[in-house]
């Protein structure tokens, strides 16, 4: 039997290509089929006769999919943590105060509202500046509508 080492080396290349291209992009599920191909072009340039006419082979490429599997599920959990969805609905912003980002041009979506973390697209019947506090006054699809809220005067 002939073993080519272009062989083996290519897959090790392309496993470390994988592996590298995971570290640097995570959530591209690549460290699974990179370890694999590690695995394999180990295999097949130092131990070409196990990977290619034994059960070891086949064997050890398995283990290494299992483990690769086990490893970025971790790695995932680390690099983004879970959290719970977003469940903000504009119907629940419904009298909340927030902060115009973006002035609100009268009956137009160009306006930009933040309430609390996050920012709606919003719509007014007047004109409002950035920097203006407002009040939610209906939520509308992924749009709020809202008022200006009067400032408190200063302290005599």
């Amino acid at each position: 039997m002939v073993i080519d080492a272009a062989v083996g080396i290519l897959l090790v290349v392309v496993g470390i290509v994988l592996l590298a291209s995971e570290l640097v992009h995570p959530g591209a599920l690549l460290f699974i089929p990179g370890s694999i191909l590690l695995v394999a072009g180990f295999l097949y340039l130092f131990f070409p006769t196990y990977l290619l006419d034994s059960p070891v082979g086949p064997v050890a490429i398995l283990v290494a999919a299992f483990v690769a599997t086990a490893v970025e599920i971790f790695y995932y959990r680390w690099v983004a943590p879970t959290h719970w969805p977003l469940s903000t609905t504009t119907a629940g912003l419904v009298g909340r105060e927030g902060i115009v980002l973006v002035p609100i041009v009268p009956n137009t979506l160009k306006g930009k509202v933040r309430v609390d973390s996050e920012v709606w697209s919003a719509r007014a019947p007047v004109g409002i500046a950035a920097g203006t506090r407002v009040r939610i006054v209906r939520g509308e699809g992924v749009s709020v509508h809202v008022e200006a809220v009067a400032e408190p005067a200063p302290p005599a």
